[in-house]
């Protein structure tokens, strides 16, 4: 195993990580951003009142990207199963 082997197998998992959370992370931005817009408009600085609509589209996110992140995530220790003789090498 060479350094640059293990340099480019970290760099996967972590782009895979990253692209995996995006969703999720984008979601919850979003409704970040919206429910500040409102609680700046309405003066009303409840700390519920930003939390909870994250909590719930993020979950709604991950509940509706689910079967995405699945196959890549089987995919990607499909392909490090599969090469793993050649990475012990």
């Amino acid at each position: 195993m060479t350094p640059e082997f293990v340099i480019g197998f970290a760099k996967q998992a972590i782009e895979l990580t990253l692209l995996i959370s995006l969703p999720m992370l984008g979601i919850g931005l979003a409704v970040g951003v919206v429910v500040s817009v409102l609680q700046a408009a309405t003066q009303i600085q409840e700390t519920t009142l930003s939390f909870v609509p994250k909590i719930i589209s993020i979950f709604l996110a991950l509940l509706l990207a689910f079967p995405w992140i699945m196959d890549k995530m089987t995919g990607y220790t499909r392909d490090l199963f599969m090469n793993l003789p050649n990475y012990i090498r």
